[in-house]
């Protein structure tokens, strides 16, 4: 079963199912490591790599539990599971994790945030374009407004975060318009997002940095930027 869904290089989250004493009653979540699969040893238990800060490794202890998040190429899977072994191997130091349930497809909110570099243009949305928004009507802007160019640095299936010498208000819906690859071709995303959070460059006075939201996303669009995640991410893998 194991083997049918994950692969080796898929990526991995892993955040402890310990909760620490001081954590007992507060809303603090635990850390949240990255790896990657490096062998599946049998349908329930794989080599992983050992999670690093920077240059530092993170020593996970044996018998400790985790909750597994696994970045495959078409979806998320999730699981717990338990480090029963540690080692290191061709200079490569290792885990030993062995399922303690069965995996599931996951769905969750937040999505995985890929770093990059694409061009975007952007405005405010006009009163008459968000009221068609708010009844579900296609995008259709008005013509002949300033639009503004941007730089995406990363993006997610969830939103994206950009930079822009424009500063567009917290809560204010704007136009995204930007290309990704799709099958080999460049293809146009025209998509409307939401401020959530807007900030100066400490050490670019004049540049704002965007955090957006998806608004009123169709599934078909986050399914297309979410697969082309995957293949970017799949893409720098192969590079390595």
């Amino acid at each position: 079963m194991l083997s049918k869904f994950i692969s080796e290089g898929d990526r991995i989250e892993l955040q402890s199912l310990d909760r620490k004493p001081d954590t007992l009653h507060t809303e603090e979540p635990q850390k949240i490591y990255h790896s990657r699969v490096i062998t599946i040893l049998s349908e329930d238990s794989l080599e992983i790599s050992m999670p690093m800060e920077q240059t530092k490794l993170i020593l996970l202890p044996v018998d400790g539990e985790y909750d597994l998040v696994f970045y495959t190429e078409g979806a998320l899977y999730q699981c717990f599971a338990r480090i029963i072994d540690r080692y290191k191997s061709n200079n490569v130091y290792i885990l030993v994790v062995e399922l303690t349930s069965n995996l599931r497809k996951y769905q969750r909110r937040e999505y995985y945030r890929f770093s990059c570099v694409l061009e975007m243009n952007a405005r405010t949305l006009q009163e008459e374009e968000i009221q068609a928004i708010e009844e579900r009507a296609p995008l259709e802007l008005q013509p002949n407004l300033p639009i503004k160019r941007s730089v995406i640095v990363d993006i997610s299936g969830g939103g994206l975060r950009f930079i822009s010498s424009q500063r567009y208000e917290p809560d204010s819906l704007i136009y995204c318009g930007y290309q990704l690859l799709k099958d080999g071709k460049r293809k146009q995303y025209e998509v409307v997002g939401k401020v959530l959070a807007v900030k100066e460059l400490e050490n670019k006075p004049g540049t704002f940095e965007h955090r957006v939201q998806y608004y009123n996303l169709d599934v078909r669009t986050r399914e297309e930027i979410i697969k082309f995640i995957f293949e970017e991410e799949r893409r720098s893998r192969k590079k390595e």
